[in-house]
């Protein structure tokens, strides 16, 4: 059975109803269903395989949190992205990776990587407003936007010519034109090569999660 966006022209409780439903319905009929979506969150929540599609093109087929943990390529990894994921262009020099002027120390998968440039994949909630803790790059920002939902906050920052943004926890007060210092942890890194494709990606128990303490400061 094929579902093209099913739930796209419902209200929104009515489609959270059904997002937790579709699941149970699939396992007990027992019918093979593809299901179609533009919502990375809603393949997520279904589970099963997913076909990543760009431009008419499958750029990765597998279980739905392989592609989601281990994206094979770049345009994989922004298909399956909602905020997109931030892109930052890196040098990997010896044990650091280096932007605009900065560096940070890596280990691991990274620190094995051979010298010279690559892109760097980040995806909004692990691009923190507070310092999270050991080794982590900072970079000055200026807010473009905010976008408030209640819960949740996107705050759209320009740096070095790039635009990016951070999901964060709760409601921050920041306003158009604030500078604001932006973290990045290594230990959340997707790295691609000058091909886009990965050759490093975080290990999923040591990615690192917002203090909420410290984040609480700022919001209403």
């Amino acid at each position: 059975m094929l579902l093209d966006e099913p739930l796209a022209n419902l209200d929104y409780k009515l489609r959270e109803e059904l997002r937790v439903e579709l699941p149970k319905i699939f396992a007990e009929t027992g019918a093979v269903f593809v299901y179609a979506t533009t919502e990375p969150h809603e393949a997520l929540l279904l589970g099963g395989k997913t076909a990543a599609l760009s431009e008419g093109r499958v750029s990765q087929f597998g279980p739905t949190i392989d592609v989601y943990n281990r994206p094979a390529d770049l345009i994989t990894a922004q298909t399956f992205s909602d905020p997109p994921m931030n892109i930052v262009p890196m040098t990997k020099s010896g044990a650091g990776f280096g932007f605009g002027g900065a560096s940070v120390a890596v280990s691991g998968e990274l620190a094995g990587l051979a010298d010279g440039a690559y892109k760097v994949a980040i995806r909004p909630h692990h691009l923190m407003l507070h310092a999270p803790g050991g080794e982590t790059l900072v970079q000055e920002t200026r807010v473009s936007t905010t976008e408030i939902t209640g819960s949740e906050s996107f705050i759209h920052v320009e740096t070095e010519g790039l635009r990016w943004v951070a999901l964060t926890h709760g409601v921050h007060r920041v306003e158009v034109g604030d500078k604001v210092p932006v973290y990045l942890d290594p230990r959340s890194f997707f790295v691609f090569d000058q091909q886009d494709r990965l050759v490093a990606a975080p290990s999923q128990d040591g990615l690192p999660h917002e203090d909420l303490a410290s984040a609480s400061a700022g919001h209403g």
